[in-house]
C-alpha cells in the first residue's frame, strides 16, 4: 500500500508533481474541457510519469474550445496588440 492524496485540476495549477495519476473520464456532473485536460496532464515532470486511471472517450481530446473562452482569448490578444503599440 502506498500513501497518496488527490485534488482537482484547479487545485493543482502551478504545481509540478513527480508522479501523476489522472482521471480524464467524463465527470458525473458538468463537463470536461480542454483547459481542464491541459492542467491535469501538464502537472507532471514528463510523460513517463503520467498514468491514466481508466479508459476515456477520445472525442474529449478532439473537442473544440468553448466559444466564450475563444472570445476572451481574442479580447486579450487585441489588448496585447494595443499595449505593444
Amino acid at each position: 500500500m502506498t500513501a497518496a492524496y488527490a485534488f482537482t485540476d484547479y487545485r493543482s495549477q502551478g504545481q509540478t508533481i513527480p508522479y501523476v495519476i489522472v482521471d480524464i473520464a467524463k465527470p458525473p456532473t458538468g463537463k470536461l474541457n480542454l483547459f481542464n485536460l491541459y492542467v491535469a496532464l501538464s502537472r507532471s515532470s514528463g510523460r513517463d510519469t503520467i498514468r491514466l486511471l481508466r479508459d476515456f472517450d477520445q472525442q474529449t481530446l478532439m473537442a473544440g474550445h468553448e466559444p466564450e473562452l475563444m472570445e476572451e482569448d481574442d479580447r486579450l490578444e487585441k489588448l496585447n496588440i494595443r499595449t505593444k503599440k
